[in-house]
């Protein structure tokens, strides 16, 4: 890991650059929106850590109220606990013998759980597990809409229930219930229309386990851009939005209104501008590799009539009139914050423009 860009007391305009400046004062505020949103309501909060991949982060999360957070790889995991994170599901499958070995040794150091669409896999984690003498909790993922892991409401779903049932080592979490797809569609019709139908798979599912006798203890899964259609649907028990905390453009582009709340852009790029080939053309030292652009370009922030045209690996043209001077630097809002973040390996913490703390990405680069 390199050394921080910044340090504490620095000057937001001192700190150098590309770097991945967090507003302290947005960043919380976006922790007292959803908590004020769902207060009254009797709804798990379990974060999503991809999108931050931080263990400082993830504590103040829980300690927000959370009851732990998710994660999607176990490398990612691996970081979280090592940083002290206690709870983490990973919300997704875990195949192959080491990776499933480095799950279970997590066992004994925090609650651990993981999401199985396989019978075949799930064996394969129940025998590491037993042979460890570790306890995971096994959540049996429905396929909801989204076209991508789990399996659909049925009869495979019902048996993967059963088998994680006759293995004394493991505990049945529920139902893993994700529509990834649907976060980002841009009306709220679209996006409730998508998630009421996700819930109709869900009720046929915990009925088929009814029938069977069978308890479900939760289903969780939903996302920022559509997690109070989830509680509204009283079908979900745990909800598990992750970009509420920073936003990016692409968030910003839904449409947003009663039951959801807006949360507000709180992670940014900070950039300087290196080279001023015209008056209305600057060139910024935060190019590809600065800023993830698979839902777009970042987007300048707070300066109207300037714009991020396109990127090369290290460089990022900007154009428009009032374009800044050479050393002036510019802040950006990643068009995705989760692919942005594992590019760096420091958050640095602003409050007011002034650096207040700097936290390491825990998990950077952890896709393994």
């Amino acid at each position: 890991m390199l050394p921080p860009p910044a340090s504490p007391g620095q000057r937001l305009g001192d700190v150098d650059t590309p770097a991945l400046v967090v507003d302290l004062d947005a960043f919380e505020r976006n922790l007292s929106i959803l908590r004020e949103t769902l207060k009254g309501r009797k709804i798990r909060v379990r974060p999503h850590a991809k999108t931050h991949k931080s263990a400082d982060i993830s504590k103040i999360q829980i300690a927000d109220g959370a009851v732990g957070v998710c994660c999607q790889k176990v490398s990612e995991a691996q970081a979280l606990v090592e940083g002290g994170v206690p709870d983490i599901l990973v919300s997704n499958e875990v195949v192959g013998a080491q990776k499933i070995a480095r799950l279970v040794a997590l066992a004994p150091k925090a609650r651990i759980g993981v999401c199985v669409d396989n019978l075949r896999n799930l064996r394969d984690i129940a025998a590491a597990s037993g042979q460890a003498g570790a306890r995971l909790d096994l959540y049996v993922e429905l396929e909801v809409g989204m076209a991508r892991c789990g399996v659909p409401p049925g009869p495979a779903a019902v048996e993967l229930v059963k088998e994680i049932l006759r293995h004394p080592h493991l505990r049945f979490g529920g139902l893993q219930a994700y529509h990834g797809r649907a976060q980002h569609l841009r009306t709220m019709e679209e996006r409730r229309d998508v998630i009421s139908r996700a819930a109709e798979g869900v009720k046929r599912m915990k009925e088929l386990l009814r029938k069977e006798n069978i308890e479900c203890p939760l289903v969780t899964g939903a996302g920022s851009g559509t997690f109070m259609f989830e509680v509204e649907s009283g079908t979900w028990d745990e909800i598990q939005p992750g970009s509420y905390v920073f936003m990016d453009a692409d968030y910003a582009r839904n449409e947003w209104k009663a039951p959801l709340p807006r949360f507000e852009h709180s992670l940014f790029v900070l950039s300087t501008v290196m080279s001023r080939p015209s008056d209305r053309m600057a060139i910024l030292d935060a190019g590809l590799k600065a800023s993830s652009v698979d839902s777009g370009l970042p987007e300048i922030w707070k300066r109207p009539g300037l714009e991020y045209t396109h990127a090369s690996d290290e460089h990022g043209w900007l154009e428009g009139s009032d374009v800044p001077p050479l050393g002036e630097k510019v802040l950006l809002v990643p068009g995705h914050c989760d692919p942005t973040v594992n590019l760096y390996d420091w958050y640095v913490c602003v409050r007011k423009g002034k650096v207040e703390a700097l936290w390491p990405v825990s998990a950077r680069g952890a896709h393994y």
